[in-house]
């Protein structure tokens, strides 16, 4: 079944609403029509329920914190060149907003816009939106949809569905913050990570992607093996890649369909995320500052993990990466699945 709630007001006085979707094998979920923000992920557990996603108690603190807790970014997630590439011969210059470069849609993106919502059946809730011609510099009037469904094998699908009227450039994720061992239970890099990806794209200094395609192989990004994540990332002080993100904060280019397993070393409780998209980004909230979150949580850097499918950052100034290019009238659709062992 779906309850939904009223989560509470922005400071202009806009109603922001919840939808919990409950199962009856005991997991439940609970999103916002703020940005499509996956605000819980819950499961009974001998010892109670644990709630594996970081958040915050009211909505406005969603957009005063502007971490995209939780949220869909777009209208492309991840990072944009100095906010410029060139389409059909045209140059378009978006908004700046993370040191040089275009950040997650831009200072307005999709994760703090409100969504319309409708409940599809008892275990599914979708998201609409319009996005317009020239919001945050974008080219075409995307029409989307976000539709979270929790199954009965224990997953939770995020589905992405956008149509443009022009072409113009897409790349769709949510930003979930996961702490496995439960949202308040501090340092996350004792997760055991396997993440089946020979290449991650190398970063320079502010994040961005170079273009250079690096193997794994030999080196602290290798998590094609089950892997304390803690034991790799112990290695900063001798990779300048690690040096550069402050941990991971890197494009992984993924091998297949094979899922990608985040386990919580105190839980036991395992997350398996497939997808459709041909990359992931592998996060560990190296720049989460310190700070209060639901219920009087205690954030801090490396307290949670990211994994957040997309399309490879830069693409559309980057040939050599898979197209980025949403076609006029041509439908976008897109799945990724986290499925909970618990």
């Amino acid at each position: 079944m779906i309850q939904k709630h009223t989560f509470g007001t922005l400071s202009d006085g806009r109603t922001v609403e919840s939808y919990q979707i409950i199962h009856t094998n005991g997991i439940s979920a609970s999103v916002m029509n703020l940005g499509c923000t996956l605000l819980s992920v819950e499961f009974p557990t001998q010892n109670g329920r644990i709630d594996v996603c970081l958040g915050y108690d009211t909505p406005q603190e969603y957009i005063d914190r502007h971490t995209s807790m939780g949220a869909v970014c777009g209208r492309f997630a991840n990072r944009i060149a100095k906010g410029q590439f060139e389409l059909n011969g045209i140059s378009y210059q978006l908004p700046v907003n993370s040191g040089p470069n275009h950040l997650h849609g831009g200072v307005v993106g999709y994760a703090y816009r409100l969504w319309n919502a409708e409940i599809v059946d008892e275990h599914a809730v979708r998201f609409t939106r319009i996005s317009p011609n020239g919001e945050e510099s974008y080219p075409g009037t995307v029409r989307l949809a976000v539709t979270y469904t929790l199954d009965d094998d224990n997953g939770l699908s995020i589905q992405y569905d956008a149509v443009s009227d022009a072409d113009t450039i897409l790349n769709l994720t949510n930003h979930s913050y996961w702490n496995l061992n439960g949202y308040a239970s501090g340092d996350a890099m004792q997760h055991t990570l396997k993440l089946p990806a020979s290449f991650f794209c190398a970063c320079d200094e502010n994040a961005l992607v170079t273009g250079e395609i690096c193997a794994v192989s030999d080196t602290p990004f290798d998590f094609r093996k089950p892997t304390p994540i803690s034991s790799h990332i112990a290695k900063e002080s001798e990779n300048e890649q690690l040096q550069r993100g402050s941990g991971f904060d890197h494009c992984y280019l993924l091998d297949g369909q094979e899922p990608v397993v985040l386990t919580g070393d105190q839980s036991g409780i395992s997350m398996e995320i497939t997808t459709d998209m041909p990359a992931i980004q592998l996060y560990t909230a190296n720049h989460l500052h310190q700070q209060s979150g639901k219920n009087g949580a205690s954030y801090f850097p490396r307290c949670s993990v990211c994994l957040e499918t997309e399309q490879v950052p830069d693409a559309p100034n980057k040939p050599q990466f898979p197209s980025a290019v949403l076609k006029a009238n041509e439908p976008f659709t897109s799945i990724t699945r986290h499925q909970f062992v618990f």
